[in-house]
């Protein structure tokens, strides 16, 4: 994508589910095995038309107060690469995501049958596989991708950890890969973002593109990432399945964790699309558990109105509240990220213990009976 300022984007379509970084700088002379130099070529793919260049899809403010835009890919009039010298790579990174292997069957069927590359490796196990030497590139074409979409996980496989940059571009220049096409969660569009730092850092004529593949749906820029869809769907049966449980208990309490480490969009949108949840709890929003407007309060009414009650929690929600261990090893993942507690298990400990602790005298004398809390994690997996 060609990243432009503007002052307000009038265009009202989606965003595209595509980033896009190129670099084009020429080499020097001193390495003629690669093209030197820059052109534009006409472009294979003569239908359905091009993409129209003006359109764009507005994103943040800049500094100087305008917005930040970006034009929407897509099939274009020109090419930069000769279909016949492109050398194009792709590599699926992170957690698993519904939809992974599609990306990759398209991705392979497009570039061989509307561009006519017939040169497409897929790097295994994630950024290690471009260095490894026990994992060489696998060459891809459409027989090998055609059933690709009817098989969860990743076919090329994947990891979380190995981002060794100097070693992954040393790689890419080595191989004479000048396509890059990198699937991945928003760790994965960071760790992008610098092997094209260094990419044009040491002027290879090698493309970027970043594919945003997390169910979280905490990528910027974009609107919709893919998988996201696919997790709303299973996180509203997990709820539902909440919902029969606490109504057919005495004073049941319905908890589901689902996914989201910064951003609680799959909750947010699973929960307004069930309609059958009480309380939703993200990391966006600030809660606390006693007091005049806490979650015991509201939960406490809840349960004198209903008889049942369900919550929903997204997985990095309410994380300082939880007592955090020393150890240093356990601070952070092997992605980086701050390392996450378990939300789940503490909040259905409190929940206990509030009970046990404000009500346990009533609940004797018959006013309110014992709480049946039923825990409900991920894809409604009992816990």
């Amino acid at each position: 994508m060609a990243r432009c300022a503007c002052r307000r984007s009038r265009s009202t379509a989606s965003p595209p589910s595509w980033i896009t970084w190129a670099a084009t700088t020429p080499r020097t002379s001193a390495t003629p095995s690669r093209t030197t130099r820059c052109t534009t070529l006409p472009r294979p793919l003569s239908s359905p038309p091009p993409t129209s260049s003006s359109t764009t899809s507005s994103t943040a403010s800049d500094d100087s107060g305008g917005l930040t835009a970006y034009h929407r890919v897509g099939p274009c009039r020109e090419v930069t690469f000769d279909p016949a010298r492109v050398r194009a790579t792709i590599v699926t990174c992170g957690g698993f995501c519904p939809g992974t292997n599609t990306i990759v069957r398209e991705l392979v069927v497009g570039l061989w049958e509307l561009y006519d590359v017939r040169a497409i490796f897929g790097v295994q196990n994630g950024y290690r596989g471009f260095y490894s030497e026990e994992d060489e590139p696998l060459p891809l074409e459409p027989a090998t991708v055609h059933h690709w979409h009817k098989v969860g996980g990743t076919v090329l496989s994947t990891s979380r950890d190995g981002f060794d940059l100097a070693r992954i571009v040393d790689a890419i220049d080595r191989r004479g890969f000048n396509q890059v096409y990198a699937i991945g969660d928003d760790s994965t569009m960071r760790g992008l973002v610098r092997i094209f730092e260094e990419v044009r850092r040491r002027g290879l004529p090698v493309a970027i593109v970043g594919v945003p593949k997390t169910v979280d749906n905490d990528v910027g820029i974009i609107h919709r990432s893919f998988g996201f869809h696919t997790t709303v769907e299973a996180a509203q049966r997990a709820i539902g399945a909440a919902q029969v449980e606490a109504e057919s208990a005495a004073n049941g309490v319905g908890l589901v964790k689902l996914m989201g480490r910064s951003a609680g969009h799959i909750t947010l949108h699973a929960t307004l699309s069930s309609h059958d949840f009480d309380c939703c709890l993200i990391p966006e929003e600030d809660f606390y558990l006693c007091g005049a407007g806490g979650l015991f309060e509201f939960l406490y009414r809840r349960l004198r109105e209903k008889g049942h009650a369900v919550v929903t929690v997204t997985e990095g929600a309410g994380q300082r509240l939880i007592v955090r261990s020393a150890d240093p090893q356990q601070q952070h993942d092997e992605s980086g990220n701050s390392a996450l507690l378990d939300v789940g298990a503490w909040l259905k400990a409190e929940l206990r213990a509030w009970w046990a602790a404000k009500h346990a005298r009533g609940a004797a004398h018959g006013e309110v009976h014992r709480p049946d809390i039923h825990g409900l994690r991920r894809g409604g997996q009992r816990r």
